[in-house]
């Protein structure tokens, strides 16, 4: 199996459970999420880990990466790289102002049994109807909508690239991504298709897990308006997730959606 099959493997399996309870979760960690000078570069690892930032797992699939410059543009990634255990490229911060990177995975996923075997299929919503086999029985479908994302900027900071595209779960950040500071609250706004999302919990994660005994987690829960406040107890980066789930499926066979948003962000000292 190639490495890209196993990344789609676990990606499969992780979308089928809220992200916070898994024991793999998927992240971005870029070399610095502050830069400056002539001529600035930033090295982004991305995987699908135990241990947060410590890739052990499989590589991020890049082919699904989303890349917005400042000015709300594409941007591309250059020397990208996909190894054993994380997957690897560079980003030329050739504009002033904030970057939105982003794995945005959309997908169905699905089991059924064809002549007394059980089957499994996985792919977008538009191919699932005409690759059904026919004869397929005891057909179980599920739709994921699941947003990997990170943020980088170069000199003074910008909002262009933080405007939300309208599908999924997505972040709007009231503090800016720069702003971020321990020992003080941060806001932001969960967003819905579009649309704010209430009463769903947000789960917050320091790094470097590797060496605690627990997780440490802490939480908030988002208002009517979407909004919801994190306090940082300590500088470092930071793994945050939110997931839920709804009926506005794009195949009828599926009964549910269930969508996810996750970003790493990092918290600077006062």
């Amino acid at each position: 199996m190639s490495l890209r099959s196993l990344s789609l493997s676990a990606l499969a399996c992780a979308l089928c459970l809220p992200f916070a309870a898994q024991a793999h979760k998927m992240w971005m960690v870029p070399s610095a999420t502050n830069v400056s000078g002539a001529d600035p570069w930033v090295t982004v690892d991305a995987a699908v880990s135990n241990d947060l930032f410590f890739p052990d797992h499989v590589p991020g699939d890049l082919s699904r990466l989303a890349i917005t410059a400042p000015d709300g543009q594409p941007a591309k990634a250059e020397n990208s790289v996909t190894g054993k255990y994380r997957s690897v490229f560079d980003l030329h911060l050739t504009q002033q102002g904030t970057y939105k990177l982003a794995l945005v995975n959309a997908g169905v996923f699905a089991s059924y049994e064809l002549g007394g075997e059980k089957k499994r299929w996985r792919g977008n919503a538009a191919n699932f109807a005409k690759d059904l086999p026919a004869g397929a029985k005891n057909v179980e479908v599920n739709e994921s909508v699941n947003r990997v994302e990170t943020f980088v900027t170069n000199g003074k900071p910008s909002d262009a690239a933080l405007k939300p595209v309208g599908k999924g779960l997505e972040l709007v950040p009231v503090t800016h991504v720069t702003d971020l500071v321990a020992g003080e609250g941060a806001t932001f706004q969960l967003l819905l298709d579009g649309k704010p999302a209430g009463d769903v919990k947000v789960t917050a994660i320091a790094g470097a897990t590797r060496y605690r005994n627990a997780q440490d987690e802490f939480d908030a829960t988002t208002g009517k308006d979407g909004k919801f406040t994190l306090t940082w107890p300590k500088v470092g980066m930071y793994w945050i997730n939110a997931s839920t789930q709804d009926d506005k499926t794009s195949v009828k066979q599926a009964k549910q959606r269930r969508l996810s948003y996750t970003a790493t962000l990092e918290v600077l000292p006062q």
